[in-house]
């Protein structure tokens, strides 16, 4: 009885212990789905290639379209434009990743089939001919012959047509400034011709006309040409001889000698202010028909003048001028650059003293434009000193008003034609005098 109440107890405990046992055992000889699907792509994988080849990953319902997107970049090297996705923390149903699945999936078969989307983008790719429009002409051939630039050119012809000691002729003054407007339409158009490899390499001028293709340089020239050819017949014909070849001579110098140098030397520099000095000395000989000391006065007035102007705007353009590969004083001797503009600020200074001296004005000229070449001689000081950007800025803005309130301040000191008429009788009348008493 004891041995059988013995037996009892102890399989009465060891029955908690046994089937801990058997669970153990259970759980790991049997298969789970699981395991039974990763011996499924095994089989798969290692004794049926065919299968291999053709098996693809199952696609997960929350995995981000993204992905998918990249896994079909990398296996088309295709570039696909991706729509944005939802954030991380927002699920994504299972509807709208098959519907995006789809969309992948049928982007990726015509591309399968793409060889006319791949013929469309060679063709965006390549350089296409701009459509010329009626329309857009004018502005562009304002663009082309640099209007602004034009502009200044006949105000300064207009100024040394002002100054001439001889009494206002409307016609006159009309042919010299449509003359002079007509010539420098011609010389800023054919520079554009010659230096359009040039400008497409600078920011400044790379939306220039010929650059983007808006009009073609057969019509650049024939413009240039029906500017010049008119514009020199009527300075010639219409005005006096000496202003046409003056005219003639400038677009010369601007487009055959200028032009070519800004790739040569520095020199380039010297030979763009003489053809800046010239428009004044025109009007001067549009009004007079002789070259005076007056007009030389006027050219080197404006020959001074274009230095601190021009040296300050290049200043703040060295990377476009190197990379165009124009030869600038900013660029390969900014020293001398600063100098130079500064020299000249002083000359402005020395050159309005001389106006009285000619007897071109009155001496309350040199009185009263003294303080404007002192602040425009000052801010050409601070760039030679400074040499930074902002003070290439101040004397460059400064430039562009110094030259109209001089040439204004200039014509409003200006000699009357009756006192030059009653000092010459009064020459006149001595010189008579001296020769009645000389004479017997």
């Amino acid at each position: 009885g004891l041995f059988a109440w013995h037996l009892k107890n102890t399989g009465i405990r060891q029955i908690p212990c046994q089937f801990v046992h058997l669970c153990r055992v259970a759980n790991d000889r049997l298969i789970t789905f699981q395991y039974f699907n990763f011996l499924k792509r095994m089989y798969v994988t290692q004794y049926n290639k065919d299968l291999s080849q053709r098996a693809k990953p199952k696609s997960d319902s929350v995995a981000s379209p993204f992905r998918e997107l990249q896994q079909l970049d990398q296996e088309k090297k295709v570039i696909h434009k991706i729509r944005p996705i939802s954030p991380v923390h927002q699920p994504l149903s299972e509807t709208s990743s098959r519907n995006e699945l789809r969309e992948v999936k049928s982007a990726a078969e015509t591309e399968d089939s793409g060889p006319p989307v791949r013929a469309e983008s060679k063709e965006d790719r390549q350089w296409k001919e701009m459509k010329l429009r009626l329309d857009d002409l004018p502005g562009i051939l304002a663009r082309l012959s640099k209007i602004k630039l034009t502009a200044l050119v006949v105000s300064t012809a207009s100024a040394g047509f002002a100054m001439a000691p001889v009494p206002f002729d409307l016609t006159c003054f009309l042919l010299a400034s449509l003359g002079t407007g007509l010539a420098s339409c011609a010389a800023n158009s054919i520079n554009q011709f010659f230096e359009v490899p040039f400008d497409s390499n600078m920011n400044r001028t790379k939306n220039r006309p010929l650059v983007r293709g808006q009009i073609s340089p057969l019509l650049a020239v024939c413009f240039a040409a029906s500017c010049g050819v008119p514009g020199i017949a009527l300075l010639t014909l219409g005005v006096n001889p000496l202003t046409g070849a003056l005219g003639a001579f400038n677009i010369f110098l601007y487009t055959c000698c200028y032009t070519p140098m800004k790739r040569m030397s520095i020199a380039n520099t010297w030979v763009g202010a003489v053809v800046g000095a010239i428009p004044p000395v025109m009007g001067w000989t549009a009004a007079t028909g002789s070259l005076d000391a007056g007009a030389l006065l006027l050219g080197g007035i404006l020959y001074s003048w274009q230095f601190p102007h021009f040296n300050a705007l290049s200043w703040g353009l060295r990377e476009d001028y190197s990379r165009g590969g124009y030869c600038m004083m900013s660029v390969t001797h900014p020293g001398l650059c600063r100098r130079v503009a500064l020299r000249h600020c002083l000359a402005l200074i020395g050159l309005s003293t001389v106006a009285p001296v000619l007897d071109i004005t009155t001496w309350t000229f040199p009185v009263i434009s003294l303080p404007i070449n002192l602040y425009i001689s000052y801010l050409g000081f601070r760039f030679y000193r400074d040499a930074d950007r902002s003070s290439s800025r101040k004397l460059f803005f400064c430039s562009l008003w110094h030259l109209p309130m001089l040439l204004l301040v200039m014509f409003t000191c200006k000699k009357s034609l009756l006192e030059k008429e009653d000092k010459g009788d009064l020459l006149g009348g001595n010189h008579g005098r001296a020769m009645e008493i000389t004479l017997p």
